[in-house]
């Protein structure tokens, strides 16, 4: 009687690591990488380039009762640009589709209407499924009983070490006092 001996050769797909980069914690705003308009030369794909600075994000829209904050945020981008404030705008339509506007339209349109020269990033989701590195960074890094964003124009505040600092929900106007009086606090830091 013949015995037959099976050898067995395990074979192990190739597995793509468990984690991805939404697993990833960005331990600063540095570390978040962000999309520029399509056309602009002046933005970069890394906040790394505003080490150092005081940054107010802000996700804007272009067809919502908050747009003419548009104003309040590009004199808060003049008054204290040379302090080492900047002002950076994600459009975004998560919120009643008030952000339909391809990247050169939202431009033209704060521009023309508003006068902003801060930089504008490309459009992002600032909530669900595909909410965006950024947005995730923000609402991970505050600690609320509503880590979403609740609507456009919401405002986060970062130190110039990268860490968020302050919260600023769409009601509050960028020429409040709560909120320049935070910008100045954290500008006065070195």
């Amino acid at each position: 009687m013949k015995r037959i001996l099976v050898l067995g050769l395990m074979i192990l797909p190739v597995c793509a690591p468990a984690w991805s980069d939404k697993d990833v914690k960005a331990e600063t705003v540095y570390d978040v990488t962000v999309e520029p308009m399509a056309d602009d030369e002046e933005t970069s794909a890394s906040l790394a380039q505003y080490k150092g600075d005081v940054l107010l994000i802000v996700n804007v829209a272009s067809k919502c009762g908050y747009t003419p904050q548009y104003e309040g945020l590009e004199k808060l981008n003049k008054k204290y640009a040379e302090k080492g404030l900047r002002v950076l705008g994600f459009p975004c339509n998560d919120f009643g589709k008030q952000e339909p506007g391809s990247e050169e339209e939202i431009v033209q349109f704060c521009t023309k209407n508003y006068g902003a020269t801060f930089p504008l990033y490309a459009k992002v989701h600032a909530i669900g499924e595909e909410k965006s590195p950024i947005y995730r960074f923000l609402t991970e890094a505050v600690d609320s009983d509503e880590p979403e964003v609740k609507w456009n124009f919401e405002k986060f505040l970062i130190n110039r070490q990268g860490k968020v600092v302050g919260r600023y929900r769409s009601a509050v106007k960028p020429e409040s006092e709560e909120l320049t009086v935070a910008i100045e606090k954290e500008l006065a830091k070195d």
